[in-house]
């Protein structure tokens, strides 16, 4: 694919092209915010026949109370309450170093592995896609020996988060792998420092399966210019690194909320302008008369024997409706999040019912939790692939949701080798399993030492 025009260049996939738009709004209704009123235009429904001046008085005064951006934030909490845990099988001294320190700073920027998961799993249940882009350092002169190579840092891979709004193109090959992408970023640079107008920049980076190509394009640039390229960090494994975390549409979270969201936000922003007028009561003078005079909260009014005065208010039945309405959406969003536990003024529920309830969010939350672990796997085995490591790598955790439940692990654990199953391997998985699930937080050296001390232990125990 040779890409010399900005329009080659910046050609949208059909599929991306048919979502963009989506994707701007379910930012917008994740963020909330002063972020959500700049765009409220896009969700605040305009009453047919409604005078632009009111419109754009209820626009002034619109609010979005964010419940699907809280049970994200809950649901990305709870997921990475406690770490996943890396094991690494192997004898390769530096591959085990490497992955130690990898896992506590994966981006060169000190983000550590499951910061990085968490922040790439919020973008999918957001958007229902994000994308992990595994590099190397570009080597300043070529290396003769893999020494040489860990001097330089050529071998130390990093990642980079890329939302789905920023993959614009792409082609796939017959099983669902990407042949090529186009990354595309914009935003606004500064000259020098003595020059402080800011000008738009757009980039685009586009990988095949050996070589890559970052073109350039600012505001005062007539076309896009080619500033970089070459063969990327994985050019010897001949894929593309960009590595996606798909999500179905069950769960995609902001897809199957977002409508119930909207329909909220606007009856509520309906029930608060309707509840603000009906504090300006208007005057009703009943006369046969003609009338007049100047009505106000400076002024005063006459009335003749036969006339009467009243105030127009409503009655309060509709408002009953409304907020009754408002409180079944609410829960309607939180239901359909498998969180019908949660939603607060639920039907009074027995011990048995929320138990059932919250087991099925729990089985939510581990189906993400296998696909967080699925992607950090497929990500650490491709890093270790081009770096040529001799270790086995897996991934575990991430599917027990209650701080309390240890103990109950310990004493199913310790029932587990009280059966006197005459297997070691089992014992020291047991044992390495219960060791890194409480020791969840230390790091990943201290965890690699922990598990080969299990492990001399386990040989001693054998002879």
């Amino acid at each position: 694919m040779a890409l010399r025009t900005v329009d080659e260049i910046n050609a949208e996939h059909p599929q991306y092209s048919g979502r963009k738009r989506l994707l701007r709004q379910y930012r917008d209704l994740y963020v909330g915010g002063e972020q959500f009123r700049a765009n409220a235009t896009t969700f605040l429904l305009r009453r047919q026949k409604e005078p632009l001046d009111v419109y754009s008085e209820r626009l002034s005064r619109v609010f979005y109370e964010n419940y699907i951006g809280s049970i994200i934030d809950w649901y990305i909490a709870t997921l990475f309450r406690r770490e996943p845990l890396i094991i690494i099988e192997g004898e390769d001294r530096s591959a085990r170093t490497f992955l130690a320190e990898f896992s506590e700073d994966c981006d060169l920027r000190g983000t550590s592995l499951t910061d990085f998961y968490r922040q790439a799993m919020l973008d999918a249940l957001v958007c229902g896609s994000s994308y992990v882009l595994v590099d190397f350092p570009r080597p300043k002169k070529l290396a003769t020996s893999r020494a040489e190579e860990e001097m330089d840092g050529a071998a130390r891979a990093y990642l980079t988060h890329c939302s789905a709004e920023s993959l614009i193109n792409w082609s796939t090959d017959e099983r669902g792998n990407f042949e090529w992408v186009v990354l595309r970023n914009e935003g606004l640079r500064t000259a020098n420092f003595r020059n402080s107008q800011r000008e738009a920049v757009i980039q685009w980076t586009y990988f095949d399966r050996e070589n890559y190509q970052v073109y350039r394009k600012a505001e005062s640039d007539q076309d896009a210019c080619l500033i970089d390229g070459g063969r990327h960090g994985l050019a010897r494994l001949e894929r593309v690194p960009v590595m996606p975390i798909f999500l179905s549409e069950g769960l995609w979270l902001m897809n199957r909320g977002a409508l119930l969201q909207l329909e909220h936000f606007n009856k509520s922003n309906a029930l608060g302008w309707a509840l603000s007028q009906g504090l300006f009561a208007q005057p009703v003078i009943y006369s046969e008369r003609e009338w007049s005079q100047m009505i106000g909260d400076s002024y005063f009014i006459q009335l003749g024997p036969n006339d009467k005065f009243g105030w127009t208010e409503p009655s309060g039945k509709v408002y009953e409706i409304a907020a009754e309405n408002l409180k079944r959406l609410q829960t309607e969003v939180y239901r359909v999040c498998y969180l019908q536990h949660l939603a607060g003024g639920s039907p009074i529920q027995s011990g048995l019912s929320k138990l059932r309830d919250f087991a099925i969010t729990q089985e939510v939350l581990r189906a993400y939790g296998d696909c967080a672990k699925d992607s950090m796997k497929r990500v650490l085995r491709t890093v270790a692939a081009a770096r040529q490591d001799n270790v086995s790598i897996d991934i575990s955790g991430l599917e027990e949701f209650d701080i309390g439940d240890f103990g109950t692990e310990l004493e199913d654990a310790q029932k587990l080798l009280d059966l006197g199953v005459g297997s070691t391997t089992l014992r020291t998985q047991v044992l390495k399993k219960l060791a890194f699930k409480f020791l969840c937080d230390v790091r990943q050296e201290v965890k690699d030492r922990i598990g080969d001390e299990i492990d001399r232990a386990a040989e001693r125990d054998t002879v």
